[in-house]
């Protein structure tokens, strides 16, 4: 737990090519100065199914980061990025332990912090909007469904390079969103990273009644609480206001 004299430091693991969530985790605090952001970059420059792709999250290279982090002093560590959700729930709990481990510091995923999200929200049924390929997609519902979680619509833009997610506009995200949401999912779910999804998150939620857990934001509010800080106001959905 961070001490009374200083704020809260939270620590995140990077993709290396990401280029959203660092300043979408900002400007999602806002004016806060109770809370700080401190991160460190492993190399991850391509979303697929082959080997190449998930060396890249391999944990030892997440225990090196995590230890780098632990010479700030960080309060909680997160490993921001979303491989979890294809690769399994259980590769993201050995990260977690690992750092822990190696370092006496609370750990999450983003992965793990949206199977929390899910279980705040008592979501059984999403929508799933991302900007991968379509077999990542389907790795991913058929993970969210060995943790009871039914995928009942998706949509997916085929991208596979990183950096270009960040590129995805909102008005690219809008259509299929509000097409996810009129099968009234549980929860529309924005999954990666790397993606603007916070931006329209409280319109899409205003127009359709539908949650929508974005990825940056769902990974911001799990680290909050594993640090016993305060939530966010509901500028950025509904999550975030607690």
């Amino acid at each position: 737990m961070p001490s009374l004299d200083r704020p809260t430091r939270i620590g995140m693991i990077v993709p290396s090519s990401n280029t959203c969530l660092e300043p979408q985790s900002y400007r999602i605090l806002g004016d806060r100065r109770d809370v700080t952001i401190h991160s460190t970059r492993i190399p991850v420059t391509r979303i697929a199914l082959d080997d190449s792709s998930d060396k890249q999250f391999d944990s030892t290279v997440m225990r090196a980061a995590a230890e780098l982090l632990a010479t700030a002093n960080v309060d909680v560590i997160a490993w921001n990025g979303t491989s979890g959700s294809w690769l399994g729930a259980a590769h993201d709990h050995a990260i977690v332990r690992e750092i822990t481990e190696a370092t006496g510091i609370p750990a999450t995923t983003s992965t793990l912090a949206y199977l929390s999200a899910f279980d705040a929200f008592g979501t059984e049924r999403i929508g799933l909007f991302t900007p991968y390929t379509s077999d990542v997609n389907e790795a991913v519902i058929a993970s969210y469904a060995r943790e009871g979680i039914k995928t009942i619509d998706h949509r997916h833009l085929d991208l596979s390079d990183n950096e270009s997610f960040a590129r995805v506009t909102d008005q690219e995200m809008l259509p299929g969103s509000l097409e996810l949401a009129a099968n009234h999912p549980d929860a529309l779910v924005y999954l990666c990273t790397n993606l603007y999804g916070a931006n329209i998150t409280a319109e899409v939620e205003g127009r359709t009644g539908v949650p929508v857990l974005d990825s940056v934001a769902v990974t911001l509010w799990h680290a909050l609480r594993l640090a016993g800080a305060p939530l966010l106001d509901p500028a950025w959905g509904r999550l975030l206001a607690g």
